[in-house]
C-alpha cells in the first residue's frame, strides 16, 4: 500500500532540521520503503515533509514515521499519514 506522510515542522526548528538531515537520509536509503520525497517550502524556508511509503500496512507506515531520526529529534509539531492512491506519474 501506498501512504502519504505530511510533516510539519515546529515552528522555528531548521536548525533541528539541518542537523539531523544526513540521519534522515540515510535512514531513507536503508529502509527501502520511500518512493519519493522532499521537504514543504512556505517563504523559501523548509517547513516539513512530504513522504510517499511503499509499506504493507499503515502500522509499517506508523513505525517508519516513528524511526525517522527527524521524529526522534522532535522536529515535527505535527504527522499526518494518509493511504494514497497513484494515479497519473
Amino acid at each position: 500500500m501506498l501512504v502519504a506522510l505530511i510533516a510539519r515542522d515546529k515552528p522555528g526548528a531548521i536548525a533541528t532540521r539541518k542537523e539531523n538531515r544526513d540521519a534522515h537520509l540515510a535512514y531513507i536509503e536503508d529502509t527501502g520503503h520511500v518512493l519519493m520525497a522532499g521537504p514543504l517550502i512556505e517563504e523559501e524556508e523548509m517547513v516539513g515533509s512530504l513522504v510517499i511509503l511503499e509499506v504493507t500496512d499503515m502500522e509499517a507506515a506508523e513505525k517508519w514515521a516513528e524511526d525517522d531520526p527527524y521524529a526522534k529529534a522532535g522536529l515535527f509539531e505535527s504527522v499526518q499519514l494518509t493511504e494514497w492512491k497513484k494515479v497519473i506519474g
